[in-house]
Parts: C-alpha cells; sequence; structure tokens
C-alpha cells in the first residue's frame, strides 16, 4: 500500500510581502497546480491515500477557484482517500462546499481520536484544541500488530504543553510506526522510538524567504510489516538564499561575477535572495541598482541586502593632504557609531567622486 504525506499546501496564500501583485496571482495559480499535479502523480503510483497533516489551505476567505478546484480533485479520484486534518489555518469554507454531500473518499478528523482501517495499516488522528490537548495522548490506544500511522498538526518538543504543543515524549513506546505531522514548512524524518519515526512533510510550494529549500511531500510504501519513506521534490520554484562575499572587490563588475559565480547552479525559476558581505575598499565602486538588475533578469524574483562593510585604513588617511584624507580624518574623529561612520565616509567618497549617493 502506498501513502503520500502532505502538509501546509496554504493554498490560496497572499503572497503580496515580497512578489508584485501580478507574480502573486500567478504564485497562487501555481500552488494549486502543485496540488493537481501531486494528486495526479499520486494516481499514476497506485496511491491509497494522501494524508493532509492540516492548513490544506491559507485562512478564511478562501477563493472559489481554489475550493473548486480541491474540491473537483476529490470527486474526480474515487479510488485514493483524501484523509484531511484541519490545521490552525484551515477555515470552514471547503467542507460547507459540499453542501452536505460529502464524497465517501474524503476522510475527516475531528477533536477526537478517529481511525480509518486498511487492513495492512491503520491511521488515526487528532485536530488539536485547548480542550483536548492535555488528555489526548494518555487516552491513544493502538494495537501493536499493525502498522500505526499517526497524524497531528502542530510543534513538536521533546516535552511540554501549550497550545499547538505535541510532546514527543508521550508519544513514544505507543506502536507508532509513522507519525505524520504538520505545522512546520520544512522536510523533517527523526527518530520516534525503537519502532518508529516522526516526520514533518513540509510545504508543497515555498511562498517566501522562511521557506527556502526543496519543496514537497513524503511518500509511503507500506509492505511486509514496514513503513518506507522516500521525500519527493515537487515544488517548481525555489526560495534560495545565499551570502557571497565580495571583500577585496573594488568595482560593481568583479562584484557581479562574485554573484554569479555563487548563483551559478540556482534554477532561473528560483526566487533568490542575495546578501552582499565582507569587507570592501573605501574608494570601492558598488552600485547594488546594476547587482539587482542582473539578478531581476536571470531570475523569477529577487532581492539584494548590502551587509558590506568599509575596509577603513585609518592610518594610511592620517598624514594624507588631499580632500578625501581630511573627510575621512573628520569622520574617524566623531563620536559615531562605528556603522555610522563607516555609512557617512561611503557617501562622502562617493560624492567626492561625482558619484550620486546611494539610497
Amino acid at each position: 500500500m502506498k501513502m503520500i504525506h502532505c502538509a501546509d499546501l496554504h493554498l490560496d496564500s497572499r503572497m503580496e510581502a515580497n512578489l508584485t501583485k501580478e507574480q502573486a496571482r500567478e504564485r497562487r495559480q501555481e500552488l494549486l497546480g502543485t496540488f493537481t499535479r501531486m494528486v495526479a502523480y499520486a494516481g499514476e503510483e497506485g496511491v491509497r491515500a494522501i494524508l493532509i497533516a492540516g492548513d490544506l489551505f491559507d485562512g478564511a476567505g478562501v477563493s472559489r477557484t481554489a475550493l473548486h478546484v480541491v474540491k473537483d480533485e476529490i470527486v474526480r479520484h474515487p479510488g485514493i482517500d483524501f484523509l484531511y486534518l484541519r490545521g490552525n489555518h484551515d477555515p470552514e469554507d471547503f467542507l460547507r462546499s459540499f453542501e452536505g454531500q460529502l464524497p465517501e473518499n474524503l476522510k475527516l478528523f475531528s477533536d477526537t481520536w478517529t481511525f480509518w482501517d486498511y487492513g495492512e495499516a491503520v491511521v488515526g488522528g487528532v485536530e488539536l484544541t485547548r480542550e483536548n490537548q492535555k488528555r489526548i495522548y494518555d487516552i491513544l490506544r493502538l494495537a501493536k500488530d499493525r502498522i500505526n500511522i499517526v497524524t497531528l498538526h502542530g510543534q513538536e518538543a521533546d516535552h511540554g504543553s501549550g497550545d499547538g504543543i505535541i510532546p514527543i515524549g508521550k508519544l513514544q513506546n505507543r506502536g507508532i510506526d509513522y507519525l505524520a505531522l504538520g505545522h512546520v514548512h520544512s522536510y523533517r524524518l527523526e527518530k520516534l522510538d525503537d519502532r518508529g519515526m516522526w516526520c514533518y512533510s513540509g510545504c508543497l510550494e515555498g511562498r517566501g524567504f522562511d521557506e527556502c529549500g526543496q519543496k514537497g511531500f513524503v511518500l509511503l510504501d507500506i509492505k511486509a510489516g514496514r513503513v518506507k519513506t522516500q521525500f519527493i521534490p515537487f515544488g517548481i520554484r525555489q526560495c534560495t538564499e545565499i551570502s557571497v562575499d565580495v571583500s577585496g572587490l573594488d568595482t560593481s563588475p568583479r562584484m557581479l561575477e562574485a554573484v554569479r559565480r555563487a548563483a551559478v547552479q540556482i534554477p532561473a525559476s528560483s526566487l533568490v535572495k542575495v546578501a552582499l558581505t565582507g569587507e570592501i575598499p573605501v574608494d570601492a565602486e558598488k552600485n547594488t541598482a546594476y547587482l539587482l538588475q542582473w539578478l531581476r533578469e536571470n531570475f523569477y524574483f529577487a532581492k539584494l541586502y548590502d551587509k558590506t562593510r568599509l575596509a577603513v585604513p585609518y592610518d594610511s588617511y592620517r598624514y594624507d593632504c588631499s580632500l578625501k584624507g581630511e573627510f575621512v580624518r573628520l569622520v574617524s574623529g566623531q563620536e559615531l557609531a562605528e556603522e555610522e561612520k563607516e555609512k557617512i565616509i561611503r557617501m562622502g567618497i562617493r560624492a567626492l567622486a561625482g558619484e550620486e549617493p546611494e539610497e
């Protein structure tokens, strides 16, 4: 038996914090497209059930398009069960869209333990609430001679309690073979105990730079009393953050070459954030707009942060009779933070060279 574990799809997420409105609109459609591709993949691979461990949607006010796309995929694939455990972002709108006529292959969880029997495996889960999360672990009963898959949505912790906290210690030695978790947006697979493992599948698509790296879902292959897992990268775009050390480089073309080398393996479809780091000469010619333009021409979306510092050799300016030397000595003698001095010196050197100050 094959099963897919996915979570945190956040369909209909706005994504307008970084992207233009047009790009955000395009990304919302891409998220829906990735969901439908995953369902198609499940059909092709003979997957029996898709386990959605919370946050299928991003919040209230889900668009009719998103509701209809998900509903249609479920109805069009009666041979695949959709085991849907709602997370902290999921609204009621989706279930209402069925107008009380839920398809047989849509299996829901609730605030009490619910189990679905697949012969060689049993899938159980519960939606965490403020009222139930202190008692649900003590009442969990699983047959030790079955493959037991349990799903929850929340933040794992070794111990402790609180809203949305999943104390891993209370789930150890309960007969769990695979603990399918949602809430954390990066793939993570860890040992639960001598018998089982716990796993965050991560989200299907990275939506911002707090969701960098490959995204996808986990394919479970259950046979001969064992659960084999495989992470399947599936996102069509990837969010990537890189630091580029431009120490000692004194011109924009040289800095651009360093950026090019650092970004050579990044697909053009990616969303990229670049941070320039290191110490550069006082009189370096650094045009961040020029660098950003290249990034925008070569990637779907790009951001550039300048975290460089000036390598100010104050001793070499001590007896410099030039206007630049006099300016550097004047600034260095002020009671200012080093970062503030560097900013003033940078702007002053550019002005003395007849260049426009950086914004």
